[in-house]
């Protein structure tokens, strides 16, 4: 992981951009603080599969109904 700051990016964007291309990590500093991570997007990512939690949980038949007035009139700060 490489730690740069601000104004090395400014200098010379394309140089970082094509170091995250090639797969770095960098990590943007400003007054030796963290403060950004450019890192490559991962592209290679696998899709959840559709049904994962199929038949692990029920909704249950009033999971839109309206909630009750003294729920509603809690959030609402009264």
């Amino acid at each position: 992981m490489l730690s740069v700051t601000i104004d090395e990016i400014q200098r010379d964007p394309l140089k970082y951009l094509r170091q995250v291309e090639a797969g770095e990590t960098i990590v943007i500093v400003q007054a030796d603080e963290a403060i950004a991570e450019l890192r490559p997007i991962n592209r290679n990512k696998a899709l959840r599969p559709f049904g994962l939690c199929a038949g692990e949980f029920t909704v249950p038949d009033d999971f839109d109904a309206p909630l009750p007035e003294g729920l509603l009139s809690a959030f609402e700060g009264k």
